[in-house]
C-alpha cells in the first residue's frame, strides 16, 4: 500500500509552499499531490512554480501529481487548467469534468475526490477515457467502495482519503471573504491568516464546520489508520493524507509505520490523536453520518 500527500487545500504564501515541499521530498511518502485546488486568485504559485516543484519533487524520487481546480468558474480557469493539461510530463488529477474532457483520450488521469464518482459504471466510463487511479468522495462507505471495487476496470488503483479534515462542498461565494466583509473580487486574501481554514460553530457554540474560502470542510479529523487492514481487503492501494499546518512530519511517520506493519493499525490511531487538528470522526467509512467516531 503507497502513502500519499494531498494537495494544500489552505492558502500559503509562496515562502511556506517552496518551504513544505522542500521538506517532503526527504519524507518517506511514495505520491505527492500539488495544486492549487480550491480558488484560483490564490496565486502563490503559478503553473510554472507548480511544474518545477514536482520536477524537483520527481527527482527526489516521489512521484508528483498535478491537482486541478474543482470548481471552473473563467476563462482564466480554462487557460491555467489548459496549461496543466498540456504539461506532458507529470500526470494530472481531473476534480472536475472539464479537466476530464481535456484528458481524456489525450493523456492518463487520476479521478479525483471532486468528481463525486457513486457507481461502478461512471468509474468504467472514466477508465475508458483514461482514468487509471480513483479516490472515491469521501462520503462512500466502506461497502460502497467494496462493491465499486470489485466491478473496477482491471489495472485501475483506489486511493482512500484516509486522514484530514474532509472536503464536502464548493461553492462560489467566499465564505471567508464574507466573514471578513470584504467582496469576492477584492478579498485581501484573508483565507492566508486562517492556515486550518475558518472554524463554524452552532448556536450552542459546538464547532460544526470548517470555511476555507470557497470550500467547506468538515471540522473534524478523519481518522482512518485503524482500518488499515480492512483496506486492504477490499483493495485499496494508497491511501491519500490531507496537510495540516503543523505535525505533518510526525503524522506522515506514524501512518508510514503503519502501512509498513511496524505499528499496529490501532496503535497508529492512538499515536496520532494528540496530532489531529481537532476531534476525529471515521462515521462515513462505517454507512453513518460523517461526523461520528466509530469504535472510540
Amino acid at each position: 500500500m503507497k502513502l500519499s500527500l494531498g494537495p494544500i487545500l489552505t492558502h500559503r504564501s509562496p515562502e511556506a509552499l517552496a518551504d513544505f515541499y522542500a521538506r517532503a521530498a526527504s519524507w518517506p511518502v511514495d505520491r505527492v499531490y500539488l495544486g492549487e485546488v480550491v480558488c484560483s486568485r490564490r496565486r502563490s504559485f503559478r503553473v510554472g512554480d507548480w511544474i518545477g516543484t514536482a520536477a524537483r519533487l520527481a527527482d527526489a524520487g516521489k512521484e508528483a501529481v498535478l491537482s486541478a481546480q474543482a470548481l471552473m468558474e473563467s476563462e482564466a480557469d480554462l487557460r491555467t487548467l489548459r496549461r496543466l493539461v498540456d504539461n506532458e510530463r507529470f500526470l494530472v488529477e481531473a476534480n472536475d469534468m472539464g479537466a476530464v474532457r481535456l484528458l481524456a483520450g489525450n493523456a492518463p488521469f487520476v479521478a479525483g475526490p471532486h468528481l463525486n464518482v457513486a457507481s461502478a459504471e461512471t468509474l468504467a466510463l472514466l477508465a475508458s477515457m483514461g482514468a487509471l487511479r480513483w479516490v472515491p468522495p469521501v462520503e462512500l462507505s466502506r461497502e460502497m467502495i467494496a462493491a465499486i471495487a470489485c466491478e473496477r476496470p482491471d489495472g485501475l488503483e483506489i486511493e482512500l482519503f484516509a486522514w484530514g479534515r474532509m472536503p464536502l462542498a464548493f461553492s462560489a461565494r467566499c465564505f471567508t471573504a464574507r466573514h471578513h466583509d470584504r467582496p469576492k473580487d477584492d478579498c485581501d486574501f484573508r483565507c492566508i491568516d486562517h492556515p486550518d481554514g475558518l472554524e463554524v460553530k452552532t448556536r450552542d457554540g459546538a464547532p460544526y464546520l470548517v470555511l476555507n474560502g470557497t470550500q467547506t470542510q468538515s471540522w473534524r479529523t478523519l481518522d482512518l489508520a485503524s482500518e488499515i487492514a480492512s483496506m486492504r481487503e477490499i483493495g485499496i492501494g494508497a491511501v491519500r493524507l490531507s496537510p495540516p499546518s503543523a505535525n505533518l512530519e510526525t503524522i506522515v511517520g506514524v501512518w508510514r509505520d503503519a502501512i509498513d506493519g511496524a505499528i499496529a493499525p490501532d496503535a497508529a490511531s492512538r499515536a496520532l490523536a494528540p496530532l489531529a487538528a481537532s476531534e476525529r470522526c471515521n462515521g462515513y467509512w462505517h454507512g453513518r453520518p460523517g461526523i461520528e467516531r466509530v469504535g472510540a
